[in-house]
């Protein structure tokens, strides 16, 4: 029931996102408006991309780990303009393992299909197994997900249907799980891709050479079956290579893109991509710690049956990351759109760009039709609490670019409490800082907060206050690169920001990049209710 309701708010959320004009990022956009794109196409933690074409669409998804809703769904008509248009997961499953926080568990690595006129996601969760969910529509309905394969450690799956109908599912291990890892496996699945159908066989070790080989995405071309597979580790790493004539193998392989002499540490893991006017294209990511995974988009092509991707700059036989290119071929030009950051709240429910820190209940927030804002219940932390890490009402979106400012506008409501209610904006990684809101038996206070280690359970303390003489507040926090520093600042009037506390460098969650938005707590102790209206989120430069 549960996930029937989720998947209701979830259409209502994606019907009114789609009702939304182009929208057009005022801190990164990849298009050069020239005929060439600049990279990275998205400045976002999307992390471990794949994507599929369904004839001039392009869909990817990316890896949400334990954030609700999951498995983002991206749409594209040109490769380069990307617009967030759904999830295919309404909630993490199972349902009350994600009722709180599971940081770095979740959805890991989908591979995302096109067979039989539907769209098919596979995942695999490192604790549960490799789940599918599919749709015949990627901006409607996605069915219930089904559990493929049960087991412990068993990640980064990609299907493969054959010419003879007959199917198969590519899948790697996580050593934290199943004790070993840099193994890759082939299971036979049925023909509807729900079930494999037996306990599988390795097709390549990479212990001697290519160690944490990961990541696979199954293709076929020419008579060849080949396995893309990342190895070296998640910052450090390539892009490996597998083809072998037999499915089953043996498997010869090739080192196809490195860093080389690029600053573009870890090219690796992602989608190999072909237009219909017969261009190749490799998606990958590569790892910015604060910033997460963020997405790049390199040429392709064919030389000998092997893939050749980037620029081979020094004549190794390895391509490397390009910065800049010419967009891809795609048969006409399309206007500029990004994934939407900023909002007013209008509308009848949050935007795509949100997403909880666990399976939300449906009484954290109310979003009513006529009311420009949004209200956040002051929901009691949970009974062992030490400080918002493992709190799982967290509104929160990725960080969009190198350099941007996060904006908010909001009023703290206690009700009849005199103290214990908080709300606020707040910069979420493995150390976190917020700019709070809060009050007492004598008025309102901004503190300036920081946890740091906060994943090991260390106190928030406050680094800066301030008395103000109402119930509301702009609060405001500028991000800078290269190292993600954090400058929180407050207003209120709207007009006049004033810097308080500390800067502050944002680090990244559990195989996430850090996040910004918003909260809204109360102490155990405190009287129940009170809530905060928050009239604006925006993103500018």
């Amino acid at each position: 029931m549960r996930f029937l309701l989720s998947l209701i708010l979830l259409i209502s959320l994606m019907v009114s996102a789609q009702k939304q004009e182009n929208y057009k990022s005022e801190v990164w956009v990849s298009d050069n408006e020239d005929g060439t794109y600049t990279n990275p196409i998205l400045y976002a933690d999307y992390s471990d991309p794949d994507v599929v074409r369904v004839g001039d669409d392009y869909y990817m998804t990316a890896s949400s780990f334990n954030a609700a809703p999951g498995l983002p769904i991206l749409h594209s008509k040109d490769m380069i303009n990307w617009k967030l248009i759904n999830y295919a997961l309404p909630v993490q499953v199972p349902e009350e393992t994600f009722a709180v926080p599971q940081h770095g568990n979740g959805v890991w690595a989908p591979s995302i299909r096109s067979h039989n006129n539907e769209l098919y996601i596979y995942w695999g969760d490192p604790d549960h197994g490799i789940y599918m969910v599919k749709t015949d529509d990627p901006f409607g309905n996605w069915e219930e997900p089904v559990l493929v394969m049960e087991g412990k450690g068993l990640i980064d799956p990609s299907p493969l249907w054959d010419d003879d109908g007959k199917a198969y599912l590519v899948h790697a291990y996580a050593g934290s799980r199943r004790g070993v890892k840099s193994l890759v496996t082939v299971n036979k699945m049925n023909a509807e891709g729900t079930k494999v159908l037996d306990a599988g066989r390795h097709v390549f070790d990479g212990h001697d050479d290519h160690p944490t080989v990961e990541g696979t995405k199954f293709y076929k071309r020419n008579g060849y079956y080949y396995i893309f597979a990342p190895a070296g580790g998640v910052s450090t790493g390539w892009q490996l290579v597998l083809r072998s004539k037999n499915i089953y193998g043996p498997y010869e392989e090739k080192v196809v893109l490195e860093q080389g002499s690029t600053d573009i540490n870890g090219p690796h893991q992602g989608a190999w991509v072909e237009t219909p006017e017969g261009e190749d294209w490799f998606y990958h990511f590569q790892d910015l710690e604060a910033y997460g995974r963020i997405v790049h988009l390199q040429p392709m092509s064919w030389e000998n049956d092997w893939p050749v991707m980037g620029e081979d700059k020094d004549g190794n036989g390895i391509g490397e990351p390009v910065k800049t290119y010419k967009k891809p071929d795609v048969g006409k030009d399309y206007p500029i759109v990004t994934p939407v950051e900023s909002t007013k709240f209008e509308g009848d429910s949050l935007g795509l760009q949100w997403q909880w820190h666990a399976n939300p209940d449906v009484v954290w927030h109310a979003k009513l039709p006529g009311d420009d804002h949004l209200r956040l219940f002051s929901i009691k932390t949970q009974e062992d609490y030490k400080n918002l890490w493992m709190t799982p009402n967290l509104l929160l979106q990725k960080f969009p670019a190198p350099n941007f400012t996060a904006t908010t506008k909001l009023s703290l409501f206690p009700q009849e409490a005199d103290k214990g209610k908080r709300t606020g904006i707040i910069v979420m990684g493995m150390d976190y800082a917020t700019l709070t809101l809060t009050h007492d038996k004598d008025g309102f206070i901004i503190k300036q907060t920081q946890a740091i280690a906060a994943i090991d359970g260390e106190e928030e303390v406050t680094v800066e206050e301030k008395r103000i003489d109402s119930n509301e507040a702009v609060f405001r926090v500028e991000v800078s690169a290269p190292d993600a520093m954090c400058q929180f600042s407050y207003s209120e009037n709207g007009k006049k920001f004033r810097k308080i506390g500390e800067p502050f460098k944002a680090q990244p969650g559990k195989w996430i990049g850090a996040k910004v938005g918003l909260f809204s707590v109360s102490t155990k102790e405190a009287k129940r209710g009170g809530y905060a209206d928050v009239e604006y989120f925006s993103i500018t430069e």
